[in-house]
């Protein structure tokens, strides 16, 4: 299996990273294409992939391609690529944010396999949550490719693309939310007389357990919270002052005018 990237960024990276890292392929099946020289050879340096000279090159060599572009160049880039990808086999993959299967499929003049990733950047430290979707002509082995290929930088699901709106609020904006919970927290420590280092170190690692707590647990989240408060205890003082105060509202409310903001976009 070769794998190609079409864009060699932040993203490309982690995941090339997390490819080679967990042995999916090895550095010498995988290539890259990026104008920023600099990028590609960044990992070619780090993990020994081929360098490409451009994007049909990519495709001439690999199994499957992944479009690590901006959303505003995906248009320029599909038509580049567009007469290699003709009536080929090879597995086109989009992580562009905000374009559809049916945008990319639009752009081609062929019925090509076409699959669509959404991300998160917590790829960057192999702790994603990744969704995808794929057309009618990738095939359950290809699948099963590309759930390798993704997971390889974190947790990756199949999800209808009428999920993907809402899934890139919850995966792709929410850890800002998550941020600057901790960040809240830190600070807090910080004016309780701690020093913000340490304060942030503490809230980072809690949230990090607190959420391992919740995915290999049976328990509800209340459930948890039970099990932390005391009667007449310090945690259900901290509880009742954040349902006060809105907590669980505003972050309803968080959700609802970022998945507004996406559908005006």
């Amino acid at each position: 299996m070769n794998i190609g990237f079409i864009g060699c960024g932040n993203m490309a990276s982690a995941i090339i990273k997390g490819i080679v890292g967990s042995g999916v392929v090895k550095g010498e099946d995988i290539c890259a294409y990026d104008p920023n020289n600099d990028a590609v050879n960044n990992a070619v340096k780090k993990y020994s992939i081929k360098k490409c000279e451009n994007a049909n090159e990519v495709v001439e060599y690999s199994d499957f391609v992944v479009l690590a572009v901006k959303p505003n160049m995906l248009t320029s880039v599909i038509n580049e690529i567009n007469a290699k990808l003709e009536k080929s086999k090879k597995v086109l993959i989009s992580i562009a944010a905000g374009k559809t299967i049916e945008f990319i499929r639009d752009k081609l003049s062929h019925d090509n396999k076409i699959v669509r990733v959404m991300p998160n950047i917590n790829a960057m430290v192999g702790s994603a949550c990744s969704a995808y979707c794929a057309n009618a002509k990738v095939t359950n082995t290809e699948k099963k490719k590309i759930e390798k290929i993704f997971g390889s930088v974190g947790e990756i699901m199949e999800l209808p693309e009428s999920s993907f709106p809402l899934f890139g609020v919850i995966a792709g904006s929410a850890p800002a939310f998550a941020y600057m919970f901790i960040d809240a927290l830190a600070r807090a420590g910080v004016k309780n007389g701690m020093k913000k280092e340490t304060a942030l170190n503490i809230a980072a690692q809690t949230v990090m357990g607190s959420a391992k707590m919740i995915l290999e647990s049976d328990a509800h989240p209340y459930a948890l919270i039970d099990q932390v408060c005391s009667p007449s205890g310090t945690t259900i003082e901290g509880i009742t002052s954040l349902q006060a105060d809105g907590f669980e509202s505003a972050v309803h409310k968080a959700v609802d005018k970022t998945l507004a903001k996406d559908s005006r976009l």
